[in-house]
């Protein structure tokens, strides 16, 4: 895969080369300040003076865990940003005895990072639904609390705030728990 790179003229006074106008020109007034052959902006500079600004994209920022966050936050103020990484990093070691944990926590570091939101599951009960007199209607949902699997009755009313659970309690819930066909739902209050 080659990778297609732009390139600019940049003078000591923060101006680019403008191809169209052959003069340094502030960004903002540049008709034509980029070139894709590096050769053709030495060109310029030989010509014109400046020097050759190589462009790149800007690279995505790696998305982390709610806890790999709070490591990353720490190793910004470590003496040895990348060792602190290095250290705290899941084991995971690669044939070169890196961890690919730490490669990307490395990159995201460098790069920048956003904290991946949990997925939220509710757990509606089959069979529960109750229908009220006063146009309420209610369901009983299963719903994790302090380590306990307990189940409550809530409104179906969906601006009502029900119990979500995560994957991580789904995972070591008890069998009757697992029967249930959870509902992944979007929840903003984090």
């Amino acid at each position: 895969m080659s990778e297609e790179k732009l390139y600019a003229v940049k003078n000591d006074e923060g101006k680019y080369f403008d191809c169209e106008y052959a003069q340094f020109l502030p960004l903002s007034e540049s008709y034509c300040p980029v070139m894709v052959s590096e050769d053709n902006a030495k060109a310029f500079v030989n010509d014109y003076g400046g020097h050759v600004v190589e462009l790149i994209e800007k690279p995505n920022p790696e998305v982390v865990s709610k806890a790999e966050a709070k490591m990353l936050d720490k190793a910004k103020t470590a003496s040895y940003p990348a060792n602190y990484i290095s250290m705290h990093a899941h084991p995971d070691p690669g044939a070169n005895g890196t961890s690919y944990d730490e490669l990307r926590l490395m990159r995201a570091l460098v790069n920048g990072y956003t904290v991946a939101k949990e997925k939220k599951y509710l757990l509606p009960m089959d069979g529960t639904l109750e229908e009220g007199d006063d146009n309420d209607n209610f369901q009983l949902y299963a719903y994790c609390y302090k380590g306990r699997w307990l189940a409550d009755e809530v409104e179906t009313d969906p601006s009502y705030k029900h119990q979500t659970v995560t994957q991580k309690e789904l995972e070591t819930a008890p069998a009757w728990v697992k029967a249930i066909k959870p509902f992944e739902v979007d929840d903003d209050d984090d």
